[in-house]
């Protein structure tokens, strides 16, 4: 039999990916008769026939989707042959495949998702952009090198954060233009055709000159988080070598100097903080993220975070989902509920049959709060003034979608809704009311039952957290 030839438009094409799949799928067709290649690609040994134009659809758990859309984007030429071959499993009959952690498929999936992932987070981190002059005007320049096709797919977060200026990005593979109004995607291009430097550059060598502390130097973690290949864009890496040599002079110095007291500072850990309405220039969902995005009065650890973590799910969806805070995975992906609480969440909710793509899932706290620890982030729980902070936020956007139940996952959830710190035990299961009217239905947080370590205690608190879902299908039934 002649082998099937598939030619995807682009190297992160996932909507493209997904269709031929389908048609595959609908075909028949096992993925070792499958040769996938982009455009422009040499053709391959045993490519003969074109895909056949058939019409089909499968179900597939969302979690494959997830991951799926991280996966496609990683620079591995097999990408495409190891999704389908996922994809045709999991449609043969083989539904939990991707809980079987040990399975070779899943392995080397996740580990493309998580390289994926982390090269977006050095694309935010490390991106500079430098002013040119143009005839409309200024506009930033960037070059960054990503080790993956993450290009397109990261143009969300610097319109988020840098949405009122113009700018280009431009990388080897692809480049993408922002005019103010449109988003443009175009060819590659080269690092000499983006600006060395610019007045900028000082400021942030300066910045980084303050903050960088030479009693806490440990170079291996520090070129671990910071490769040495991104420092040549970099204006303020011109510094490293110097403060790394005056490093141990400094910190002698330091220690000679000993302790000073601590600065006074404001203490936000009470609720009881001015609510105000926040500034929106809509009254829709994108109108408040929007708004969140540009607040300038964030708490200081909200720096820290890749990017702002937002509800998903629909306008007046039945059931509305608050958890506690974004993770280390939900951070670097830009959603909520996708790391490993999330997929429990997910499990939970597919075996009581609500399907969460008909739910809203959003988070009482929108940042990632963390302690930096070498080359991992230890979740930090956010305060009572953590939670005041981004009240005002959450109220307005239960309000927009407008569900008709709500389920508080966790006691910083049960908080942020009502304004009262409650045991979450004590009111677990009890139909009660949001500050603002609205049936609220209390519940554990799913990381609750992770960190359980006994495994009758898993088993039997799994049995109660399904219960809890049930009855909240059951509620808006």
């Amino acid at each position: 039999m002649l082998g099937i030839g598939v030619i995807l438009p682009g190297p992160a094409d996932f909507a493209a990916w997904r269709a031929e799949a389908r048609k595959l799928l609908a075909a028949a067709i096992p993925p070792e008769q499958v040769e996938w290649r982009v455009a422009g690609e040499a053709r391959g040994l045993f490519a003969e026939a074109p895909p056949p134009d058939v019409a089909g659809a499968v179900r597939v758990p969302r979690r494959f989707v997830d991951l799926a859309q991280v996966a496609i984007r990683h620079r591995d030429p097999a990408r495409f042959a190891l999704l389908y071959r996922a994809l045709w499993r999991i449609a043969q009959g083989d539904a939990g495949l991707l809980e079987t952690a040990t399975d070779p498929d899943v392995i080397r999936l996740e580990a493309m998702a998580k390289s994926v992932r982390r090269d977006a987070h050095k694309m935010h981190a490390f991106l500079r952009f430098r002013e040119v002059a143009t005839e409309d005007g200024l506009r930033h320049v960037a070059w960054f090198e990503p080790e993956h096709h993450i290009l397109e797919a990261e143009t969300r977060f610097f319109l988020d954060r840098f949405g009122a200026m113009r700018w280009s990005i431009l990388t080897p593979q692809a480049s993408a233009h922002w005019d103010g109004t449109t988003l443009r995607m175009g060819p590659g291009g080269a690092r000499r055709d983006a600006p060395p430097e610019d007045a900028g550059d000082d400021l942030w060598r300066a910045y980084y000159a303050a903050i960088f502390n030479p009693a806490r130097l440990k170079p291996a973690a520090m070129r671990a988080e910071m490769p040495v290949k991104y420092w040549r864009n970099m204006p303020e890496a011109r510094e490293i070598p110097r403060l790394m040599a005056e490093a141990p002079r400094r910190a002698a110095e330091m220690v000679a100097r000993g302790a000073t007291a601590p600065a006074a500072r404001r203490q936000r850990n009470t609720l009881a903080v001015p609510e105000v309405a926040p500034e929106m220039d809509g009254d829709d969902l994108d109108a408040l993220r929007r708004a969140l995005a540009a607040r300038n009065d964030l708490p200081p650890w909200a720096a820290q975070a890749t990017q702002l973590v937002f509800g998903e799910g629909p306008l007046g969806a039945a059931l509305l989902f608050v958890g506690e805070q974004p993770g280390d995975e939900e951070d670097l992906a830009g959603r909520p509920f996708v790391g490993p609480a999330g997929r429990l969440f997910d499990r939970a909710l597919a075996e009581v049959g609500i399907d969460r793509t008909g739910t809203y899932v959003t988070n009482a706290v929108k940042h990632f709060k963390f302690t930096p620890t070498g080359r991992r982030r230890l979740h930090q729980g956010p305060d009572a003034g953590d939670i005041a902070y981004y009240r005002p936020f959450l109220r307005k956007e239960v309000g927009l979608v407008a569900p008709r139940l709500v389920v508080s996952l966790g006691a910083t959830a049960l908080r942020a809704l009502t304004g009262k710190a409650m045991a979450v035990t004590k009111v677990r299961g009890v139909v009660t009311r949001t500050e603002d009217g609205l049936p609220l239905l209390p519940t554990v947080h799913p990381s609750y039952l992770l960190r359980l370590p006994d495994r009758n205690a898993q088993e039997r608190e799994w049995a109660r957290f399904v219960a809890d879902l049930k009855a909240a299908r059951m509620a808006t039934a």
